[in-house]
């Protein structure tokens, strides 16, 4: 009996206790609820928002304002790394090669003709399919087209191409690769991780119906962090053509100095010059994004920017129209009305 006396006088000073500690506390508790309210949203963010996505933001976040991150990294490297931190965010379809723009080559094509399209092409590898695109059967190397003529010229004396029979098909040559497949909502770094075990560098995107989709390639994936690679096959365009007096189409790439140069000292990028290099990147840091296909930007003043043509990692195509002189002659055409109305009274 003396023990359970004991621990029930024991029980109930701990219950006084922690009766008293609570009374004691509630003064605390009450300057607790007169904390801020941002306090408690952002508490709430906090537990509502997984903790690998709040770092990403948060580094996000500091890449494009903080200013300690514009001094320690150029614009080319806070676009880098700002591209690695959205790449789990970017799908095949996001940078696939439409169906339309494939260069692709017939099962039955000799390697004769193949040798011409990849001169005409300029690219070193192609899919071959039987019929249409959605009956696809591998894909040709130019590297394994040229060891295949180099084998049938070999002879005793060196080469002699004269014995090469330009007329066999590719699948008579044996010289048709394996390609992935691949649906078009995979995630680009899931397909990067699959290149790279397949030792592959291409791959066709299958729609749900089993029809071709588009084309991915293994520098399609990695210009999204890096951005464009030019190769000695790349056709060199004119970065800027001038449609009209006040209209001017342009190439995302061009250098915001040579565009200025060829708009007019009114098209002033003065203030974004030590910031950003090319007009693409001026759009991006106005919006603080890349815009989209059919935004009109005006990151310059008396300018209005379209995008003509942009994917998810960057613009391509802007077309650049001069507003004053739209404006004037609005002013003009209202002015000659208010004139004529008057001669009319």
């Amino acid at each position: 009996m003396s023990d359970f006396s004991t621990r029930s006088a024991s029980e109930a000073t701990k219950e006084q206790d922690s009766s008293s500690s609570e009374e004691g506390s509630s003064p605390q508790r009450s300057s607790a609820a007169h904390k801020p309210h941002s306090s408690f949203w952002a508490r709430a963010a906090r537990i509502l928002r997984p903790a690998g996505a709040s770092l990403r933001e948060d580094i996000t976040d500091a890449l494009m304002s903080d200013r300690a991150a514009e001094e320690a990294f150029s614009a080319e490297e806070r676009a880098m790394l700002h591209n690695i931190l959205r790449f789990r965010e970017v799908r095949v379809e996001d940078v696939m090669v439409p169906r339309s723009d494939i260069h692709a080559v017939d099962v039955e094509t000799s390697i004769g003709e193949l040798m011409t399209l990849f001169q005409e092409t300029g690219h070193s590898r192609m899919p071959v399919y039987c019929d249409t695109l959605d009956d696809p059967r591998g894909m040709v190397h130019i590297r394994d087209l040229l060891s295949y003529i180099t084998l049938k010229a070999l002879n005793g004396n060196g080469l002699d191409l004269a014995c090469v029979d330009l007329g066999v098909t590719l699948e008579e040559a044996g010289i048709i690769r394996s390609i992935l497949f691949v649906p078009p909502s995979m995630q680009a770094s899931d397909l990067l991780a699959r290149m790279q075990a397949a030792r592959t560098q291409m791959a066709l995107v299958i729609d749900e119906y089993g029809g071709t989709d588009g084309l991915v390639s293994h520098e399609d994936i990695v210009e999204m962090v890096v951005g464009d690679i030019e190769d000695e096959h790349d056709k060199e365009e004119a970065l800027v053509t001038r449609v009209s007096q006040d209209v001017y189409l342009a190439d995302a790439r061009i250098e915001l100095e040579e565009i200025a140069e060829v708009i007019g000292p009114d098209f002033d990028i003065s203030a974004e010059i030590d910031e950003v290099d090319t007009l693409g990147g001026l759009l991006s840091t106005a919006i603080g994004r890349v815009p989209q296909r059919g935004e009109v930007v005006q990151a310059v003043a008396g300018f209005e920017l379209h995008i003509l043509d942009a994917d998810p990692r960057r613009v391509k195509k802007v077309r650049i129209t001069r507003m004053a002189p739209i404006a004037k002659r609005l002013q003009e055409g209202a002015d000659l009305q208010t004139v004529g109305s008057g001669q009319g009274k």
